[in-house]
């Protein structure tokens, strides 16, 4: 595979063939180690993530791409090798989550609505990151439904901030994930799937 941007995202729609998520910040990943009773350690985060990539009949067959976190893209596995290399070993292409989380949309919509945060510096992030392995990047905007929502200035600002990631991302050599995720339920929504739908359109 080239390292142009069309012959990557090729690569990573490939038929029969999934993009691994294993982005989950050190929050969430803690959530679930709790669940298992695993204490949540750099090594044991580090541990966890290289068993995945190491399953290496999973990896070529079924896995085209993985999502990293900032700490699992600087991570070596146990004997040295630097799990990127550990995937790209196994086939898959790295890739990284580069915004950092959806906060409140300032306005009357705030308790409901979001902006997914992360561009400043982004452009430096993005530079590292690729010299770090990354050679595509996700990036992922929430959208509410409730009564009247989402407002036009919601999807506006969403919609810019997307844009302007996934441009950056392309100057950088990056293939860019672009994830407008329209929540199909949550705790304000009260529609069917025929909203969702419009919505989503």
């Amino acid at each position: 595979m080239t390292e142009k941007l069309e012959d990557i995202a090729i690569a990573m729609v490939a038929p029969g063939k999934g993009i691994l998520a294993a982005d989950e910040s050190s929050g969430t990943i803690k959530k679930r180690f709790d669940s298992i009773g695993v204490t949540s350690t750099e090594d044991t985060r580090r541990d966890y993530r290289e068993m995945l990539f190491r399953a290496s009949d999973a990896m070529k067959n079924y896995v085209s791409g993985v999502i990293l976190y900032d700490e699992t893209i600087r991570q070596k596995a146990k004997d040295g090798t630097t799990l990127v290399d550990v995937m790209k070993a196994a086939g898959s292409i790295p890739g990284i989550k580069v915004d950092t989380g959806a906060k409140p949309l300032a306005g009357p919509t705030s308790e409901i609505e979001t902006i997914t945060e992360g561009l400043d510096g982004l452009r430096e992030r993005l530079a590292e990151y690729y010299d770090l392995g990354a050679r595509f990047a996700k990036w992922r905007a929430v959208i509410t439904i409730a009564d009247g929502l989402p407002t036009w200035g919601c999807i506006k600002a969403n919609a810019h901030a997307l844009a302007r990631y996934a441009a950056l991302c392309q100057e950088a050599n990056i293939v860019p994930i672009v994830e407008p995720e329209v929540l199909m339920d949550g705790p304000y929504s009260g529609h069917d799937i025929d909203e969702c739908y419009r919505v989503t359109e």
